[in-house]
């Protein structure tokens, strides 16, 4: 008697499944690499010849639009994404010929920061009051709405503290817009936040989710620095709980990644979280996924896009994170000393050097916090911040 196939899309004459990526940057790389353990054959879609992804993956090098392109990702049991700026005209071209995931409905609202504040609030979540800017007349009395200081956004394209300028009044508002283009914005009020913390979510198309660990990340520059992970964070819970409802709001499917403020409460963690953004993929800070023990993010959102069945994919050991940008002279890493520390695993993307980009990152796993916080103090003293 044979046994079932625990794969609900593994037929037992097709061992193998096949996934479709579109982007081909270090998010695709090591989406790649967890899949191929898993038997996943991985075809990308990425204009770009020099993208991580050709290292460890097939990959097809057109404009994410090419119709020859689309037409290859269409073969594919499910076809997920990389990064979220997609060209719209991607997503309708696959649009019912193979399972997107997540979709085209939940891209174009987590791409564009107003939309994706409505959504928020519309699923039980908390934000930073803001005013959405899309004319000159926008900007009268809005800074006031918001608490009298904040930071405008452009509502497409920032990343990594582009496309965004600190306001605390009405000139620089006004001056802020026009640097930025007069593009449609949004205003956020400014908060005085004791954490950021982060905590992604997988849903699969039938419904069963499985979380992340509540990730604890410092930015410098606007660009992630280091994440810190330890079990029994207080605040999982409440994190857990709002991931659950907007995963389920927004019918998720595939892997999300939820950034929080967490305000100061009661002398320590504890205070309420605001949603700062939504992520509709992997995300830097859950890296350290790859070494904590159990599942990576990167193999839950692959089981996702593939309506696998789930796991929670929290680390199962005390575990951080330190970026690596590209240095200036004088600045590199100290690489003996990374190969040298206990715990740390060096991961490198393949990319051309260039100051400030996100050339790889060290992951470090130890027994406990004490130890940890330790070698993680080593660990920065070893990689240089960078200063733009």
């Amino acid at each position: 008697m044979s046994t079932p196939s625990p794969f609900p899309q593994a037929a037992s004459h097709k061992p193998q499944a096949s996934l479709g990526i579109l982007g081909g940057g270090q998010l695709a790389q090591m989406l790649a690499l967890a899949a191929l353990p898993l038997g996943v054959r991985v075809l990308v879609l990425e204009p770009d010849p020099h993208a991580p992804a050709r290292e460890c993956a097939e990959v097809i090098q057109a404009p994410y639009t090419d119709p020859a392109g689309l037409e290859r990702l269409c073969g594919c049991d499910a076809v997920t994404l990389e990064f979220e700026n997609v060209p719209t005209l991607a997503l309708a071209a696959l649009e019912g010929r193979v399972p997107v995931r997540p979709g085209g409905e939940l891209l174009e609202r987590s791409k564009h920061r107003a939309r994706e504040k409505l959504a928020l609030h519309g699923a039980g979540a908390a934000t930073a009051p803001f005013v959405v800017i899309e004319a000159a007349a926008d900007l009268d009395g809005a800074l006031e709405r918001v608490g009298g200081r904040g930071v405008l956004k452009t509502c497409e394209l920032g990343y990594d503290g582009k496309g965004q300028v600190r306001i605390g009044s009405q000139a620089e508002l006004e001056g802020g817009w026009a640097a930025l283009g007069h593009v449609p914005c949004v205003l956020e009020g400014w908060v005085s936040f004791g954490r950021e913390v982060s905590l992604a979510v997988a849903r699969n198309a039938g419904g069963e989710l499985a979380f992340g660990g509540l990730i604890e990340n410092v930015h410098q520059h606007g660009v992630l620095r280091t994440s810190l992970y330890l079990p029994g964070d207080p605040a999982e819970a409440r994190a857990r709980d709002l991931a659950r409802r907007v995963a389920q709001d927004w019918q998720l499917e595939g892997l999300m990644t939820l950034e929080f403020f967490e305000l100061p409460g009661g002398g320590g963690p504890g205070g309420e979280l605001l949603v700062n953004e939504v992520a509709p993929r992997v995300h830097n800070s859950g890296h350290l996924t790859q070494d904590g023990g159990g599942l990576s993010q990167f193999e839950a959102q692959v089981r996702a896009a593939l309506n696998w069945p789930l796991q929670d994919f929290a680390p199962l050991l005390p575990c951080a994170m330190v970026n690596i940008l590209g240095w200036r002279q004088g600045q590199e890493p100290d690489w003996p000393g990374i190969y040298r520390l206990s715990g740390a695993r060096l991961h490198l993307y393949g990319k051309a050097h260039q100051p400030g980009r996100k050339l790889g990152h060290v992951n470090l796993v130890a027994p406990d916090e004490g130890t940890l916080r330790r070698r993680l103090s080593e660990l920065e003293a070893l990689i240089p911040a960078f200063i733009p």
